[in-house]
């Protein structure tokens, strides 16, 4: 069987222009998410990072061992987001005050099944108390502004002020003061700071 190559396939989410900010309708689409709160340096963020790539990656093997359907992980994601957005600014950046969520994009043909089995081997591997924090949702049908950038979390105040300067008048109420961010290589905590 031909492995999957959802990055392709979704190339329009996870490949957006550096040029302009561009409104893209984002489907519905299965996570593993894990919510937290704090800077990113903290160790509930390591530990988050830590808890997802076992079960994405214990999801893929089990499923190309059961039935031979083979397919890339996707990047890791994280939402950022707080209840006073002045905490992003450069000149008021309060990093623990940040609110977060961390996932990692899972084909449409994946199971709460398949995600228990995932989290129950990467438990007997390694104790993380995130782990149980982790859950599979469906995130909803969204209209997103995206811009590709590249940078540190650290600078993720300039990068969120900018664009929310490059955001046509009709976008001024940015959904949910969110900012998302694709991590498009492979992402440990200690590189992600």
């Amino acid at each position: 069987m031909e492995k999957i190559d959802l990055k392709k396939e979704l190339k329009a989410f996870y490949n957006p222009t550096a040029k302009e900010v561009t409104l893209i309708d984002v489907p519905k689409m299965n996570f593993i998410m894990i919510d937290g709160r704090g800077a990113p340096e903290s160790p509930q963020f390591a530990q988050s990072i830590e808890a997802l790539y076992p079960i994405a990656y214990g999801i893929k093997f089990d499923k190309k061992k059961t039935d031979g359907t083979d397919y890339g992980v996707m990047p890791l994601e994280g939402l950022f987001w707080a209840d006073d957005m002045k905490v992003f600014m450069p000149e008021t950046v309060d990093r623990n005050k940040w609110q977060w969520t961390l996932m990692i994009m899972q084909p449409d043909f994946i199971i709460r099944k398949d995600f228990e089995n995932a989290v129950a081997t990467a438990k007997k591997k390694k104790d993380n108390p995130s782990l149980i924090k982790s859950a599979l949702k469906v995130s909803p049908k969204v209209n997103q502004h995206k811009l590709c950038t590249s940078g540190r979390i650290r600078q993720k105040g300039r990068i969120f002020k900018s664009c929310i300067i490059k955001l046509p008048e009709s976008a001024v109420s940015y959904p949910a003061n969110t900012m998302k961010s694709i991590y498009l290589t492979r992402a440990g905590p200690r590189r992600i700071k």
